[in-house]
């Protein structure tokens, strides 16, 4: 079903276009480049779009470097298949798109320090809070301070020792 409805959506992609459509619980990318080479990849839900379509792109690219234009003889309505070996190869290293994609590991190693950032200030504004606590209370003991001194003072003032 998923290779019927990939071929389709290829078919009504336009030269130069890249395109995602989702279906069930799979996202289809396909690019079909200005000079009618195209490619589709099938990826889950959580599979970032921009990842796709680099690999899209680098198969394509190799793809063309390493066979020329011997793929032109197919027409667009023809089953055409050729061998590619270092197509399982990209499918291997996009597995990870962190990994393969270096705006991707950046973009997460930006999102962890983020969150270490965000806990961090959690932290300090919680110390903040529990100085702001510990001078309220000083100042509290300093008041009772001032006026057990005062009280004591007027208590010892009526009396003479001697």
């Amino acid at each position: 079903m998923i290779t019927f409805f990939t071929k389709t959506f290829t078919k009504r992609t336009q030269p130069g276009q890249r395109q995602s459509i989702t279906h069930e619980s799979y996202i289809v990318h396909c690019y079909v480049r200005s000079d009618g080479l195209a490619g589709a990849v099938t990826t889950d839900l959580e599979y970032p779009s921009r990842v796709a379509f680099v690999l899209l792109t680098q198969v394509l690219d190799e793809f063309t470097n390493a066979n020329g234009n011997s793929w032109e003889g197919a027409g667009a309505t023809q089953e055409y298949s050729m061998e590619f070996p270092p197509l399982e190869t990209y499918l291997v290293k996009y597995q990870d798109p962190a990994a393969a994609d270096k705006v991707t590991k950046i973009q997460k190693d930006l999102d962890d320090t983020t969150q270490i950032l965000h806990k961090t200030i959690d932290s300090v504004l919680e110390r903040g809070v529990k100085l702001d606590n510990l001078v309220e209370r000083s100042n509290d003991l300093s008041a009772q301070s001032k006026m057990f001194y005062k009280q004591a003072k007027k208590t010892n003032s009526c009396c003479v020792i001697s």
